[in-house]
């Protein structure tokens, strides 16, 4: 916890050492969450680029309350993506992902990696948003337990109980896509 605070400090004294450290930590991980949530690789890099941004810009009036600097920045991602969302239905589309088509790839791989990926999906619509949101972060964001309740605001229990019930969930919806 203390060293969240000192991190936070540095922060907002605009170290670079340390705003380097935190983008080279995060950004993958904060890529991911936002990748998965909006399929569309290069607006995902944008979008992930965008939060460490908005951080920056906003640092000034970030405020220590004892959740790490983790929760703050998927919070912001979090945000990014609602907006992004927002601004794709009063446009009416959603951008075609060119970067998913390569000359490379054996079509057949292709198709039955684009079937896994469609029940993945499907079953994920299975979940509660609270579920989702858990999984997401754990799994896509590889955050821990720990810090997975920080940026939900929730207990570690509670959290422990949505992956378990999402995974159970999953688990089950999956295996009955499989044999339709």
């Amino acid at each position: 916890m203390q060293a969240d605070e000192g991190i936070a400090r540095r922060l907002q004294r605009c170290d670079p050492e340390t705003w380097s450290g935190i983008y080279e930590e995060y950004f993958p991980r904060i890529y991911r969450y936002i990748a998965l949530r909006v399929s569309n690789r290069e607006e995902a890099e944008d979008m992930a680029g965008q939060v460490f941004l908005k951080a920056l810009e906003s640092i000034s009036s970030f405020k220590w309350r004892g959740v790490p600097v983790s929760a703050w920045l998927f919070r912001i991602a979090h945000n990014q993506v609602i907006d992004y969302w927002r601004n794709a239905k009063s446009k009416g589309s959603l951008p075609l992902d060119e970067s998913l088509v390569s000359n490379d790839i054996d079509p057949e791989e292709v198709a039955e990696m684009n079937l896994d990926i469609g029940r993945l999906v499907q079953a994920l619509r299975q979940l509660t948003k609270a579920q989702r949101e858990v999984i997401e972060l754990r799994f896509a964001a590889e955050l821990s337990t720990a810090e997975v309740a920080k940026t939900l605001g929730k207990s570690q229990g509670a959290v422990k109980v949505l992956q378990h019930n999402a995974l159970k969930t999953l688990r089950r919806r999956l295996s009955e896509l499989e044999q339709l």
